[in-house]
């Protein structure tokens, strides 16, 4: 198995870990304060793994990439919002109905790597974004 694709699993497992272990936790919480609280954390994690991994000595690669740095900057922006409305919406409602939503984010972010970044999708890959949607509509359906 190509080493990307046990990453991606990985991280797909641990993705939906956050939204089980952030439901059974925001429980009599504000969703805000959760959200900060799980900010923390994931950051001293990521700060101690990188410290572990020998990755502080390529530190200054981002400030002599100022494009680089302001990108690293959007992305966490919009990690931040993108757990902020997660978080809120599970305080709202299931995470059967919530995760399927979230994973809208795969179609999005086919089309914008389409226009951005001039990825070409096959046939077959179009296929399969579009089922991810129509799969995203059906799984958030209200029940019964």
């Amino acid at each position: 198995m190509a080493t990307w694709l046990i990453y991606a699993l990985l991280a797909a497992v641990c993705a939906a870990a956050i939204s089980i272990f952030g439901k059974i936790g925001m429980q009599g919480l504000n969703a805000d304060i959760a959200t900060a609280a799980r900010s923390v954390v994931q950051a001293a994690f990521v700060v101690v793994f990188v410290l572990t991994m020998g990755g502080l000595q390529h530190i200054a690669a981002l400030r002599d990439r100022p494009l680089a740095l302001s990108m690293v900057i959007l992305s966490g922006v919009a990690g931040g919002l993108s757990w902020i409305f997660g978080f809120r919406a599970l305080q709202l409602a299931a995470v059967s109905q919530v995760s399927p939503i979230d994973k809208l984010s795969v179609p999005i972010a086919v089309v914008l790597s389409v226009i951005l970044l001039g990825d070409r999708p096959s046939g077959m890959n179009w296929l399969g974004v579009g089922m991810i949607a129509v799969g995203a509509y059906f799984a958030s359906l209200p029940r019964g």
